[in-house]
């Protein structure tokens, strides 16, 4: 008799424990398809916003866009674009319209958007704001020195001018943010007036070059749009 009631004890402690397994096993499978047929977290997307639509280029195969904020890191980065658009072609049969190049001009080379025009009126005080000199005169500039000849090794552009890479489609961001800044500091040198003369400067811009709000903004913009970014500090 007693070996029979322990018998039968056993096999209700059995019975008892499989029944919660199986239970436990049910909950987690329940939870388990709830969570595969929840929708599935919503990826996140940038905003869009009309004024940036100038850096989508649909037919581009690959977009690079260059940040600068000095006059050694806008001439490495006008360099490097040309040897990207010119290897491109070289090594992978690609032409300079299937590629989307732009470069931001902002803090201290923001005055490289700016034309002859303004640097033979504004030299000094745009020289001086901009922290460099012509190395030939060890003067302020009285042009563009990204756009003039013959100065070779002695600027880090080696030749390669602003001009030359907008005929290849490189587009040029120059920050109004900066812009202002530099107005102010020519209206404080010369006894004009900063919103005179910073119009004077928006309507002055080198070929391909556009006003953006800020540098850093359209630097945003432009890798939320699929733009590789190359750094160029100088």
């Amino acid at each position: 008799m007693s070996g029979d009631s322990v018998s039968s004890s056993e096999r209700r402690s059995f019975l008892t424990r499989l029944n919660a397994g199986l239970a436990s096993l049910l909950s987690i499978s329940g939870v388990a398809m709830a969570q595969s047929n929840s929708p599935a977290a919503a990826r996140w997307e940038p905003a869009r916003h009309d004024k940036d639509d100038w850096l989508d280029k649909p037919a581009s195969k690959h977009r690079l866009v260059f940040d600068t904020t000095s006059f050694n890191g806008a001439g490495d980065a006008l360099l490097f674009a040309n040897n990207f658009i010119r290897t491109q072609k070289a090594d992978y049969g690609l032409e300079a319209g299937d590629l989307a190049v732009v470069i931001i001009l902002r803090h201290r080379s923001t005055s490289l958007a700016y034309h002859d025009r303004m640097w033979a009126k504004y030299g000094a005080p745009l020289a001086a704001r901009s922290k460099f000199e012509d190395p030939k005169t060890k003067e302020a500039p009285k042009v563009n020195l990204y756009n003039a000849a013959g100065y070779g090794e002695l600027t880090p552009n080696r030749g390669t001018t602003l001009d030359a890479l907008a005929k290849l489609g490189v587009q040029f961001a120059a920050c109004s943010s900066s812009t202002r800044a530099f107005s102010s500091a020519i209206a404080a040198a010369t006894g004009g007036n900063a919103e005179a003369i910073f119009s004077e400067l928006t309507g002055n811009l080198v070929n391909n070059a556009r006003m953006v709000p800020a540098g850093i903004i359209a630097l945003n913009r432009a890798q939320e749009r699929g733009y590789a970014l190359a750094s160029c500090a100088g």
